[in-house]
Parts: C-alpha cells; structure tokens; sequence
C-alpha cells in the first residue's frame, strides 16, 4: 500500500473528514483492521485566509509549497491539497515536490464524465466560483459548462463557508439558501452540482438537493484510495 500525503488544515473540519472518508475506503477495499498509510501536515488557516482576503496568493504558494515538502519528506507516494480554493496554487505546490499531485478538480472531471455529465454548476468560494483556475480545468478536460449562481448569492455562498461551515457551525437557514441556489442552477440547466468546497458536504447531501452533488471531498479521497491501492 501506497502512503498517503494530504495537506490540511483548511479547514480542519473538512480535513477530518478526508481522514475518515480514506480510512473508510481503505477498509472497504481490503477488510478486516486494514487502514490508510497516510502522512498529514495541518497548517493554521487563518494564515492562509488573510492571504486570500490581501490577494497574497505567492505568499500563500510559498507557505504551502514549505508545507508539502514536509509532507513528502515524511514518506508520502503521493499529496492532496484537502481544499478545493488552494488548488489556484496547485503549480507552484506541484514545482516544489517530486511526488504526484492528486488535483482535486482531476478527480471530479472524471467522475462527471463518468456519469455523462455535460454541464454542471458549481458552488464554492468566492474564489473558486469567480476565478478561471477550477472551472477552466474542467471544460479542458471535457466538461462542457460550468455554471455559477448570481452575484449576490455568491456572496452568502462565501460567507457561509468561511463564517460558519469552516468554524463547524451548520444551520437550516443556510442550508436553506444552498437548497434555493442549487435550484436556480437547475433552472440554468444544469444537470448535477459541485460541492466545489470541502466543507460544503457538511451542510448539504443528496437528500436536500433538487440535482445530483458531486461532494469533492469524497470524490478526492476515493481518487487517494485508488492511488494507494494501485
């Protein structure tokens, strides 16, 4: 088996879901006490987060370049950044170490694909649902469209997560929005959504949701399964 390597911390509420989601997969592929080899460095995310809120995006690369190659000087086969937004910096991570970066927008192209979905919305943070980085991987790997909600839904989409989901705080009124949003999404056509924030998965699942979720965090941790196990 294969090690694991997963940089986390952003949050920690949704590392902690990656942690049992690949021990999880693990078990179920090979039974008994089987669990994952897996090498964690958590960073603080609240150094990480003012250098989104300032636009310090090299900085933020540089922190977590640092971070990955402790991750590999630990013995890890592979890394995982445990968060959808970082993935803007997935170069520069991926210039830093000599182990293969598992992205997480990879692993969810080819379960929409997979499934024969075309044309998807996404929800995320601000980041992630205004910027090129996540949806432009996407379409050049063969999805058609990505959709986004308006504006202004984009706004308590992003205060959600960071004001509440990151600090493990969930409530109906916010799931209510998410509900509301993924609604409109249909309405624009399209067929599934992205739960393109690793916390998102904490507030809303299938049962909620008027369109099939595509939950990244554990889209991402069975893709680490599959590298482990191969």
């Amino acid at each position: 088996m294969k090690t694991i390597g997963i940089l986390g911390g952003m949050s920690w509420e949704s590392t902690q879901s990656y942690y049992a989601t690949i021990n999880q997969g693990i078990k179920a592929e090979l039974g008994g006490l089987h669990s994952a080899k897996i090498v964690l460095v958590s960073v603080d995310f609240a150094e990480i987060e003012v250098l989104q809120a300032e636009g310090k995006w090299g900085e933020a690369a540089i922190l977590l370049a640092q971070a990955a190659k402790q991750v590999e000087a630990a013995g890890a086969d592979c890394l995982l950044i445990a968060t959808n937004t970082m993935h803007k910096v997935a170069d520069e991570i991926t210039s830093a170490i000599d182990i293969p970066l598992l992205h997480i927008a990879d692993a969810t192209a080819k379960a929409l694909l997979g499934d024969g979905v075309e044309r998807v919305g996404l929800l995320g943070t601000r980041f992630t649902m205004q910027e090129s980085f996540y949806s432009s991987r996407l379409i050049n790997l063969g999805v058609n469209e990505v959709i986004t909600p308006s504006l202004v839904e984009q706004v308590e989409i992003n205060r959600i997560i960071y004001d509440e989901l990151c600090c493990g705080t969930v409530t109906l009124a916010s799931r209510t929005l998410y509900q509301n949003a993924i609604k409109n999404l249909k309405e624009q056509g399209a067929e599934a959504v992205i739960l393109g924030c690793t916390e998102i998965g904490l507030l809303i699942q299938n049962a909620d949701s008027c369109l099939p979720l595509y939950d990244t965090t554990a889209i991402h941790a069975k893709a680490a399964v599959a590298f482990a196990l191969t």
